[in-house]
């Protein structure tokens, strides 16, 4: 099971580096295009997809990371059982406001597929083919944080916090910049 949720998290990590070039590659077309007169205003539809794309779908790998923004000066100033209260109580509370966001992301993009609901931009297309990857990265996400808070009510260490110490022991301090 583990190694499938790993699998999870690291194809959704993957997805948003893929949008991520693909923005690269767009960019570049449209420089190129506006250069030599070409018709490009399309770009600026698809790549304002490609970029919450990106965002939703890296959620879970950053999270499973350390690289996710948490708020950590409390946690990081207590120790043993209170440590691990808190630690739940936050990863209880992200997974609930992670779940309502999921809930309605899914929601959301569904309605749009029932009601057929076509982009009015330069791009006509069927506007739950991006909103799926909206749905699609809040659920991942909501997978890893129940993830880490059953490993933390199972006593283990999260994910994030064993990511960033292996890291730190690396001599990799670049991310705490």
């Amino acid at each position: 099971m583990r190694r499938a949720l790993d699998g999870l998290y690291a194809f959704a990590g993957a997805l948003a580096a893929g949008c991520v070039f693909a923005i690269l590659a767009l960019m570049v077309w449209a420089s190129l295009g506006r250069a030599f007169a070409w018709r490009v205003g399309w770009v600026n539809d698809v790549v304002s997809w490609l970029c919450a794309a990106a965002a939703f779908l890296g959620m879970a790998w950053s999270f499973r990371n350390g690289d996710f923004v948490r708020v950590t000066l409390l946690l990081e100033t207590v120790r043993g059982p209170t440590r691990r209260i808190l630690e739940v109580a936050s990863l209880v509370i992200a997974a609930l406001a992670t779940g309502y966001l999921a809930w309605w992301a899914v929601r959301f993009t569904w309605e749009s597929w029932a009601f057929n609901e076509i982009a009015n931009n330069m791009v006509a297309i069927p506007i739950w083919i991006p909103q799926a990857s909206f749905a699609l990265g809040t659920v991942i996400l909501l997978v890893a944080v129940l993830d880490d808070c059953l490993c933390v009510l199972r006593g283990r260490e999260p994910s994030y916090t064993t990511r960033v110490a292996q890291r730190h022991a690396q001599g990799d301090f670049s991310q705490d910049l």
